[in-house]
């Protein structure tokens, strides 16, 4: 017999199914808005459902669930019914994990998709390659939510010296590749502030510190005039960020002291030539700085 050819079958056509008393999704006799589903994908799930009646767990049921998430992979059914069928089995997770990841590449929006992932590693604890895996995903969308998120919470779960000590490396080699990633200024974030005190960061002045220090360095050159894409620098030829140079400013102001006077600089230079349209603003801040 041609496996493969098999495996293309509907299920109500293989014999191995016989036996699983298949169970249409009710509806009314005329329903408002139907869905139009496949027929492949009503099979498979009129078949689910079956199985889930009678509660079978076997491997078998660990086909079909897959065959139901490949062609819908936000079906929370079918993905909570095969983490219980691994369970049941004793399956090795390694193996499902491998499946994982191409499902979560081919998925990387898909809400389930990482819940699943993340119920196996607690299985597992094994968190190590799960950071090279998520460091891969975003090079396919370096901004997406559930990426970023999960990589945040196998951090916070394990909590383990040796998954954080390289990741303020990692996110600065993020931001390299796209200073305007706002994920990964986020997780940036979320790693000098919001994740705890490690070791070697006790001094929160210190750290408040270095990461303004880092976000001058990094501003910085968004600050200066900027060709456009594609095009040789001309000297004067474009306005800077204003954005950047207000931040700028904001850091010199908050500093105090000789900074105002750079910070002033800021101002007078957003208001007469980078920024002109608000220029009365401008003006507001530089005379409040003035007062202190």
């Amino acid at each position: 017999m041609n496996i493969l050819v098999e495996e293309e079958k509907p299920f109500s056509q293989r014999p191995e199914w016989a036996d699983v008393v298949p169970l249409e999704q009710y509806e009314n006799v005329a329903p408002l808005a139907p869905i139009f589903y496949t027929d492949e994908y009503k099979d498979a799930t009129n078949y689910f459902r079956g199985i889930v009646k009678s509660g079978e767990m076997s491997p078998r049921v660990l086909e079909l669930t897959e065959n139901i998430i490949r062609q819908n992979p936000g079906h929370y059914s079918a993905w909570q019914y095969r983490y219980k069928t691994l369970m049941a089995l004793k399956s090795p997770l390694d193996d499902e994990l491998q499946l994982m990841d191409e499902l979560a590449i081919k998925h990387l929006k898909t809400y389930q998709v990482w819940h699943h992932r993340k119920l196996l590693v607690q299985q597992t604890r094994n968190p190590g390659p799960e950071l090279e895996f998520i460091a891969n995903s975003l090079q396919v969308d370096m901004k997406n939510y559930h990426t970023w998120s999960y990589r945040q919470w196998i951090l916070a779960y394990f909590n383990d010296d040796a998954l954080w000590s390289h990741e303020l490396e990692f996110v600065e080699s993020m931001l390299e590749s796209d200073v305007r990633n706002n994920s990964a200024w986020h997780h940036r974030f979320f790693v000098a502030f919001q994740s705890g005190v490690r070791s070697g960061d006790e001094d929160r002045d210190a750290i408040v510190r270095r990461e303004l220090a880092f976000l001058q360095a990094f501003v910085l050159p968004y600050s200066l005039p900027q060709p456009p894409l594609g095009t040789p620098p001309e000297v004067d030829s474009q306005l800077p960020c204003v954005a950047a140079v207000e931040f700028m400013a904001d850091i010199h102001e908050a500093a105090g002291g000789g900074d105002l006077v750079k910070a002033t600089e800021l101002w007078k230079s957003l208001a007469n030539e980078h920024d002109t349209i608000r220029k009365r603003y401008w003006e507001y801040r530089i005379a409040e700085s003035l007062k202190t």
